[in-house]
């Protein structure tokens, strides 16, 4: 069944989290429209699941890295050309938290999605999904960096001041699936110290990015988790916010986010999208030009290089040595409880290495 939906349908949101198809920009609905629009989208379930029908509406799901309307606006030019490239209409899931996101990953309402490493591995190895691309950015790295956060002339006077009493300290963060919210300072940065994110601080905010460093410039935390690309994105939207904020530590390198699509749409469909992604904001010419723009404003990206799941191996890794060493610094009512839990994440790693590994 193939549904034809007004072009002003496009930004009706229906409660619940339904999806409504991403066409051409118009106006908003008018109120009667948002009836239809929701009574087709009864119809759709079905034909969504089926995979195979070329004339359903793919389903794109957005990490929530800044505002919600934010990430949808910056999405909109890239996702207007790939509805073109793949014949099919393609509508944008607004989730407004990685839980949200997982969720829907988790229950197969999304077909493809740019997630965080962290959930483009639970995406590959749990939900039937495989990565098709990479983001890249301007300056070349192969990722990024995780970053903790003061406000500039205020009370925490340096890092260590952190570390030996986080519980004077109130901490904005990310949340648990956000690689450099919360895994990668939680790894490199607490746990070696024995300092729990989720407890030894006075009183957190969880959030995105943006909200994280809103939070500290505006006194309402001491500190912030984030991360290099978008605090550089967050400097031009709130020079003024920015100005009141300095670094107090950063991580290694973390890798990018991963575009993953669902497995049952096949090789063909893989292939088209994985071309269009490699070759958006590439080459010379107006249309070129125009990509690399829309780039910019989707968190200054320069493009996307063509991946499969063997480049989630270095994800893998991280959440591994992640596990193991909260593990160890857990209190364990004996030692065998402990080295049960250490032998089934060894196993799970090595389950996730051959699945990623056999792409």
């Amino acid at each position: 069944m193939h549904w034809t939906v007004p072009q002003t349908m496009k930004n009706v949101h229906i409660t619940g989290g339904t999806p409504l198809p991403h066409t051409a920009r118009a106006a908003g609905p008018t109120r009667r429209q948002a009836v239809l629009a929701a009574a087709a989208v009864a119809c759709w379930p079905l034909a969504l699941r089926a995979g195979e029908d070329a004339r359903a509406p793919l389903r794109f799901g957005i990490l929530p890295i800044g505002g919600m309307v934010d990430s949808r606006t910056g999405w909109e030019p890239l996702l207007d050309e790939l509805m073109q490239a793949l014949g099919r209409p393609i509508h944008m899931f607004s989730a407004t938290s990685y839980e949200g996101l997982g969720e829907a990953v988790r229950r197969g309402e999304v077909d493809l999605a740019f997630l965080s490493g962290k959930m483009a591995l639970d995406a590959v190895t749990q939900h039937d999904m495989r990565a098709i691309a990479q983001v890249t950015r301007h300056d070349g790295l192969p990722g990024y960096r995780a970053l903790l956060l003061a406000r500039e002339g205020g009370p925490v006077r340096d890092l260590e001041a952190v570390l030996v009493e986080p519980g004077r300290w109130r901490l904005a963060r990310g949340e648990k699936r956000s690689m450099s919210g919360f895994i990668v300072p939680k790894l490199q940065l607490f746990l070696p110290r024995q300092i729990d994110i989720e407890t030894r601080f006075q009183g957190d905010i969880v959030g995105t990015h943006q909200r994280t460093a809103l939070a500290v410039a505006n006194g309402e935390a001491d500190l912030a988790t984030n991360n290099s690309a978008d605090f550089e994105r967050f400097r031009t939207q709130f020079p003024a916010e920015t100005a009141r904020l300095r670094v107090l530590w950063q991580s290694e390198l973390v890798p990018h986010g991963f575009i993953v699509l669902r497995n049952a749409h096949g090789d063909a469909m893989r292939g088209r999208a994985q071309r269009f992604l490699a070759q958006y904001g590439r080459g010379s010419g107006a249309q070129a030009e125009q990509q690399r723009a829309a780039l910019k404003g989707l968190h200054d990206f320069a493009g996307f290089l063509p991946a499969d799941n063997r480049a989630l191996l270095p994800v893998a890794r991280l959440t591994r040595q992640l596990d193991l060493d909260s593990a160890h610094s857990a209190t364990w009512i004996n030692d065998a409880a402990r080295q049960a839990r250490l032998a089934r994440i060894e196993s799970q790693y090595a389950t996730q290495v051959q699945m990623l590994s056999a792409d």
